[in-house]
């Protein structure tokens, strides 16, 4: 080897090393640090808590199938809100598989919440968001199952309507639109009860 190319590779693989050390650690462990002084609450996942217990996280979705609980809109992510499995079902509109699963889910939706065969279903009703772990519904989905929602409890429909809307987030417009979380949502239910 020539002094020149013994001098090159030193030089690049002390280059590699430092950017190595610098992106791989130094940034991370900065990065962190900096989170954990501004955002503590967000750095370390968002987790929500009922008498002393997690009960979740409001930046991953959970599955409700009780009659008394708002319901998430569908997960493609494992076997449902397996944040381990998170991902689309990177299904396109003219899937035959993806025009099936939304069917069923109209009819599911529909049939939950004693709605008729024509009724108007938002869209995150039937339809998975691109992660699979989404922890928000619309608005008009959270409305459409104040119905159900309130005779499970035995409430009245306006009471839970005003939950709802309590607890719809406008977000940044015209960034966001409005949006539920529905563990904070369900939680405010059951909170609703106990008082």
């Amino acid at each position: 080897m020539t002094a020149s190319l013994t001098r090159d590779l030193r030089s690049a693989l002390l280059m590699v090393g430092f950017l190595s050390v610098l992106c791989g650690i130094a940034y991370p462990l900065a990065m962190t640090g900096a989170a954990q002084a501004v955002f503590p609450h967000q750095a370390h996942g968002s987790l929500i808590e009922r008498n002393g217990a997690v009960v979740g996280s409001g930046l991953i979705g959970q599955q409700f199938k009780e009659p008394e609980y708002f319901q998430s809109r569908p997960s493609a992510a494992g076997d449902g809100y397996d944040a381990a499995a998170s991902s689309g079902s990177n299904l396109g509109a003219t899937s035959a598989t993806l025009v099936e699963r939304v069917k069923a889910a109209l009819a599911l939706v529909r049939e939950e919440n004693g709605l008729a065969v024509d009724a108007h279903v938002p869209v995150d009703a039937v339809t998975a968001s691109a992660s699979g772990l989404d922890p928000h519904i619309s608005p008009a989905y959270a409305r459409l199952q104040a119905g159900r929602i309130a005779k499970a409890r035995n409430m009245s429909e306006t009471d839970v309507v005003r939950l709802i809307e309590q607890h719809t987030d406008s977000g940044l417009p015209p960034f966001s639109q409005p949006r539920v979380n529905v563990l904070r949502l369900n939680l405010a239910l059951d909170s609703l009860e106990t008082d």
